[in-house]
């Protein structure tokens, strides 16, 4: 478990790379025989993304290279411990809807929930050992991963590091790149520039 969590980001990436070429080189069956539920898929994608993208920059302002050394227990913070991860599995799972591919989607899916379990445990582990009983004491109000909108707090000011931040807000529009990526993939298979070799739904 301790070695998926350390490995979680070459893990991310080596699969995010099948990911795209399985795209690139399969047929979707679905966007052909069920057109208006690709087109849903669509919609429901890109709206994912886009909170996916919103909600990340929002948990962005607050860590911003302060995750570990300072408990951050404010704006996303105060809803869940894991703010971060949750706007990612929006995200993810938005990327997956523009494929048009139930089979891509579900993919995602089982990957997150094999991956960031393991990173929020052995994250959660790491806290415990820098704040002691201060992150004891936010453990037991905050919930884990689905947030309490109820718990919601934020502050009239926040200082934040700048550097950091912009290098966060390039990984949060890594989703609509890979969207973007997606499209241009989908006009060279359909200019026969690109040929499948497999189908998928």
């Amino acid at each position: 478990m301790e070695f998926i969590a350390r490995y979680r980001t070459k893990f991310s990436q080596a699969i995010g790379l099948v990911y795209i070429l399985v795209f690139a080189f399969s047929e979707k069956r679905l966007e052909s025989s069920m057109p208006i539920v690709t087109g849903i898929m669509i919609i429901t994608g890109i709206i994912f993304v886009g909170v996916g993208i919103v909600g990340r920059l929002w948990c962005a302002q607050y860590i911003a290279g302060r995750k570990t050394r300072t408990l951050i227990t404010e704006g996303p913070y105060s809803v869940c411990r894991n703010p971060l991860y949750f706007f990612s599995l929006f995200g993810g799972t938005g990327v997956g809807l523009c494929t048009e591919s139930l089979t891509l989607t579900l993919t995602i899916l089982i990957v997150f929930a094999v991956l960031y379990p393991v990173t929020i445990l052995n994250e959660e582990r790491a806290l415990l050992e820098i704040h002691g009983e201060s992150y004891c004491d936010y453990m037991s109000v905050v919930p884990r991963f689905l947030p309490n909108w109820s718990l919601f707090r934020e502050p009239t000011e926040y200082t934040v590091d700048t550097k950091i931040f912009r290098r966060e807000v390039v990984d949060a529009f890594y989703f609509a790149f890979i969207i973007g990526l997606f499209e241009m993939i989908e006009e060279l298979v359909n200019g026969g520039i690109i040929r499948t070799f497999f189908a998928l739904y």
